[in-house]
């Protein structure tokens, strides 16, 4: 482990200014080094600007009617609303007062990131940056100045944008990108989403949620392609239940702009006529025309750079992280290859990342939280594991609560009971699935989870008795 005085005498310049940018920012001038990061959009990219903090925001409004339509059972209703049991009606969502709420919280969080890198020592620049060389970076400032920076250690953490489709070009109104949809000023009479993959399944349950007829268009047999199978098919289900048309095994040839809307053909050949389309159908890397390959940086086939556990790209000096690299589209994954970079490129003690113990979650209505191993390695051989699924409707909170749709599972290795990974789907999984994390972080067994109290009631009791459960299973 280097010390501090060593840090100090080294230039740290980083290109991009997300999770992974900023994070790695704050972990190298608390090493000591001196800190230059360079950010065109404002500090906090993509993900608090037009992606993380906006959607997740959009998506408690949505929730908040959720769950005020489909509580009736607590004797909630509106005045002057129904008494009989029937849904609560009168509710409404105000986009714009939902939009410029949720791109003031965005532009709010930007200003709080900087003001905090500046607190710690931080250059921030306006501009953009591109490699000219393994130790230096051309800066183009937003006040016209270019010059170049000198560095020990580079870090490009430039993220990804959306892509389209080639016969599907977004216009910002009717065809639109998931950084384009706060621009909507009314509710969508109809909402086709296309891709059903995490961002789309989430736009589209947020927009339901709102008031908004929703058709998701998959290429798959269920949404969440990839992900526990269980968990799709709850989702699915509270699709359904709430009016969510989901049309499977379909892909969208083109959308094209109508006087009053869109029309989205099918390859089939069916068309889907609608006020609105959000494409969601995945991102490209902004790797391309900065300089990388000029200077031996290894892009992958899709332009992701390749890096390695310590997050180092193919020319030593320079580092990489967040969606650019394509390990995982997480913030929090951005933000951990930021750290892991500074830390290795600063002599500090460094844990190369582990992909096998990030947690991550899906805001849907009701949530989808996992971390560890998943079921299909356990079918398939890979891991000799036990498996506990408790259905949320035999918890008494959850009873308390209303909630009926959910259940908490557990994964645990076959003999010492260490805990692989698990699948909370309810309402705030993303809290929940923390315990869990915990274990598969540090190698937990059944028997801790089982041995250690829990409130009662709380959703947090379901993961003490699968493990219990676990436990019988085992002995």
């Amino acid at each position: 482990m280097s010390s501090i005085t060593d840090s100090q005498h080294k230039k740290i310049v980083i290109v991009g200014g997300g999770p992974g940018g900023y994070e790695a920012a704050l972990h190298a001038r608390g090493l000591g080094a001196d800190v230059t990061l360079i950010e065109r959009q404002g500090v906090g990219g993509a993900a608090v600007l037009t992606d993380v903090v906006p959607s997740k925001t959009l998506i408690a409004s949505a929730d908040t009617i959720h769950r005020f339509r489909e509580v009736h059972d607590l004797g909630v209703h509106l005045v002057g609303g129904p008494h009989d049991g029937a849904e609560v009606e009168g509710l409404a969502a105000d986009l714009q007062t939902i939009n410029t709420r949720l791109l003031r919280l965005a532009a709010t969080q930007s200003r709080d990131i900087r003001r905090g890198l500046e607190k710690e020592g931080v250059q921030v620049v306006d501009g953009t940056g591109s490699i000219a060389g393994p130790n230096t970076v051309h800066v183009e400032a937003e006040d016209g100045m270019e010059y170049d920076l000198a560095a020990d250690a580079i870090l490009v953490s430039v993220g990804a944008h959306p892509r389209t489709l080639p016969d599907a070009q977004p216009d910002g109104e009717r065809i639109l990108t998931w950084t384009q949809v706060y621009n909507i000023e009314e509710i969508p009479d109809h909402l086709v989403v296309v891709g059903s993959g995490v961002t789309g399944a989430e736009f589209a349950s947020a927009y339901n949620g709102l008031g908004a007829k929703v058709t998701l268009v998959s290429s798959r047999d269920q949404v969440l392609p990839g992900e526990d199978a269980d968990a799709a098919d709850v989702l699915e289900n509270v699709f359904e239940r709430r009016g969510l048309s989901v049309v499977s095994r379909s892909r969208a040839g083109s959308v094209e702009r109508t006087e009053d809307g869109v029309v989205v053909t099918l390859t089939d050949g069916r068309k889907i006529a609608a006020s609105h389309c959000l494409l969601a159908v995945g991102s490209i890397p902004n790797s391309k025309a900065i300089g990388l390959e000029e200077v031996g940086v290894q892009l992958e086939n899709s332009g992701h750079i390749a890096v390695d556990r310590v997050s180092r790209t193919t020319v030593p000096s320079i580092y990489a992280a967040g969606d650019c690299t394509g390990v995982l589209p997480l913030a929090s994954v951005a933000a951990m290859q930021g750290r892991i970079a500074m830390a290795h490129a600063l002599g500090d003690a460094v844990q190369p990342l582990r992909t096998s113990v990030v947690a991550s979650n899906i805001f849907t209505s009701p949530e989808i939280a996992t971390v560890g191993i998943s079921e299909r390695a356990i079918a398939d051989g890979t891991y000799s594991a036990d498996i506990v699924k408790l259905d949320l409707s035999t918890n008494a909170r959850a009873k308390m609560m209303a909630v009926e749709d959910g259940f908490v599972k557990l994964f645990a290795r076959k003999g010492p009971g260490t805990i692989l990974g698990g699948v909370v789907v309810g309402p705030r999984a993303s809290e929940l699935i923390f315990a869990i994390s915990v274990a598969v972080s540090k190698g937990l067994t059944v028997d801790d989870f089982s041995d250690t109290f829990t409130v009662y009631p709380s959703l947090s009791g379901s993961i003490s008795e699968a493990a219990r459960r676990l436990h019988h299973l085992q002995n």
